[in-house]
């Protein structure tokens, strides 16, 4: 596997393109805690400075926690597309009017009662630091590069590497 380190610019684009495409991650907050505290999440944005948003409801236990300790880490995980990101970084909760309704959908009236319920809040996590695993390319190169096997033969595992956010 290839390790491949990006620049803001390009770790920006390659964590956009992965959370977009995966979309449902694992928020993990009081990292310090034992068990850990983790809960699924629908990103609902992504916005053009690269913080990552999703609809929350005041009374939970991710919202509780935030407030306690801002720093979180993201897990997205798409196995059958063997794409894979860990995102550390610092979360907010926001009650701004405006971005919640420009985050809302009718689709999130499961959880929610429109978007006057007094519940609905936003959490921008601003990353920090992330790792990624995409193995689209399955590249095994690094892994069994032998002089003796033909360059056509060898087995590619695909890239790797850190986001510098």
């Amino acid at each position: 596997m290839s390790t491949q380190n990006l620049n803001h610019k390009q770790a920006l684009e390659k964590m956009t393109n992965l959370v977009e495409s995966i979309k449902t991650g694992m928020l993990i907050t009081c990292l310090s805690d034992r068990p850990l505290n983790v809960v699924p999440m629908t990103t609902k944005k992504i916005d053009g400075e690269g913080n990552i948003w999703f609809l929350s409801r005041l009374d939970s236990s991710q919202n509780c926690n935030i407030a306690q300790e801002p720093e979180i880490q993201l897990l997205y995980s798409a196995p059958n597309n063997k794409e894979f990101i860990s995102i550390y970084g610092m979360a907010s909760i926001s009650l701004n009017p405006e971005k919640l309704k420009e985050l809302y959908h009718t689709s999130d009236d499961a959880w929610f009662t429109g978007l006057d319920d007094p519940n609905l809040t936003a959490i921008k996590v601003i990353p920090k630091q992330s790792y990624y695993w995409d193995e689209k390319r399955n590249n095994y190169t690094d892994l069994f590069a032998s002089d003796r096997i033909p360059e056509k033969d060898k087995i590619r595992t695909g890239e790797k590497g850190k986001l510098q956010l």
